[in-house]
């Protein structure tokens, strides 16, 4: 599958979470990464983030799908904002 991958997380764990996602997916930009990892994998670099992620704190949002052009959301931890006001 396809995955973009963006964290927000605390200055402390901030570091943790580049170098972990960095074996898994390709760095786009500051906490952006994107590529291809199975299910499985990415199962992987989540068990891995909640070893030193703080859920009340910190959040990673993952866009999935099987190509680029039709991805599913889903966040994990703290949203930060919702869309819902949008007309």
């Amino acid at each position: 599958m396809y995955v973009i991958l963006v964290y927000d997380f605390g200055e402390k764990r901030v570091n943790k979470m580049l170098k972990l996602c960095r074996k898994y997916l390709n760095w786009i930009q500051n906490s952006v990464f994107e590529g291809e990892i199975s299910e499985v994998r990415l199962k992987e670099l989540l068990m891995q983030s909640d070893k030193f992620m703080k859920k009340d704190e910190d959040s990673i949002i993952i866009f999935s799908g099987q190509s680029q052009s039709s991805m599913d959301k889903r966040i994990i931890g703290k949203e930060r904002s919702t869309i819902d006001i949008f007309l």
